[in-house]
């Protein structure tokens, strides 16, 4: 089902690159919310770190960052005081090498890696077998958990899940990232990588991984990488088993992945999103029925600003995705 949504941009922040870099530089936290960290080591010797927020029997909700992201970004830890005020638990999983500290193999993580969140839920529900789990992603960890939805279908016991400004078609988002303002994220985005794999590979140096180091290594210089067609042919696609750039992208896009998901899901897209363009959102035939894809006319990318006065900004995901978990959860069989 594809709905319009009601949510209306602040006034001071109608534009689409205002919505996208606004919260992403301005957002204020307060108070932070109470945080602890557990650590897991995953099955190829590597480890992943979880943040966890709130204790109790609640509700869990397990969240995915986006690119370059971590728990510790505006919009997650925003969602986790959201959360735990409505009565919900959360667990954010950094993706390797996101937690403030460079993981142990070269292999690092992409839109379309699937293994680390079932490993993660896997842990969760071994651990509380009877707890009611939602699951919540963005961009890039919102792909990667559609992914993850569809490639599972009943095989999850989950409530709810929601993905916000997710790039459904890897290859036209890589593409639009070439046009226009957009080029200023890709720059910004691909520096960040870059500066990810030069601190990893000192890590790993100063460990003695000399294998691991190896396999950066062989990915060529990085420094003259501009754009998303390239880091992704010479870095991701080698560095996790694609033959190339296509096949990471065809394999890793999430749209085809949306008709075998069973788990309630709303999907939230702006329609302005500046990492997007008109070919990456979804259509009817592509989702199933357990499926509301919410499509904003504005919003930018995970923006979505309202509020009337400048001062005090309403960041309206706080509001949506718990309202919706919410009326999921009611309609939930916990027993």
């Amino acid at each position: 089902m594809i709905i319009k949504s009601t949510f209306k941009p602040a006034w001071w922040l109608k534009n689409q690159h205002l919505q996208t870099i606004y919260p992403a530089l301005f957002r204020n936290i307060t108070p932070h919310p109470d945080i602890w960290r557990e650590r897991l080591v995953t099955p190829d010797h590597d480890f992943i770190d979880i943040d966890f927020c709130g204790k109790g029997e609640q509700p869990l909700v397990i969240m995915f960052h986006g690119l370059t992201g971590s728990s510790g970004s505006g919009y997650i830890k925003g969602l986790q005081i959201a959360l735990l005020k409505q009565g919900f638990r959360s667990a954010v999983l950094n993706f390797r090498g996101c937690s403030g500290q460079s993981n142990d193999l070269a292999r690092c993580y992409h839109s379309g890696d699937t293994e680390d969140i079932q490993f993660v839920f896997q842990h969760i529900r071994q651990r509380e077998p009877d707890a009611a789990l939602a699951v919540v992603g963005f961009s890039l960890g919102g792909n990667a958990l559609l992914k993850w939805l569809g490639e599972q279908s009943d095989n999850v016991k989950l409530f709810a899940a929601s993905a916000v400004s997710v790039p459904f078609v890897l290859s036209e988002c890589a593409t639009k990232l070439d046009s226009g303002f957009s080029m200023v994220y890709r720059k910004n985005l691909i520096d960040e990588l870059k500066d990810y794999m030069r601190i990893k590979q000192t890590h790993l140096e100063k460990k003695g991984k000399q294998e691991e180091v190896s396999k950066i290594k062989q990915c060529g210089d990085m420094s003259k990488i501009k754009s998303f067609w390239q880091y992704d042919d010479q870095v991701v696609a080698k560095l996790h088993g694609f033959s190339g750039v296509n096949d990471y992208y065809q394999k890793s896009s999430s749209r085809q992945f949306l008709k075998t998901i069973t788990v309630p899901t709303l999907l939230i897209q702006a329609s302005d999103d500046p990492f997007m363009s008109d070919e990456v959102m979804p259509q009817e035939l592509d989702l199933s029925a357990h499926i509301t894809l919410e499509i904003t006319e504005s919003g930018g990318h995970v923006g979505f600003v309202s509020g009337r006065n400048p001062l005090k900004p309403e960041y309206w995901l706080d509001q949506r995705i718990p309202e919706f978990l919410e009326q999921q959860l009611n309609a939930y069989p916990l027993k």
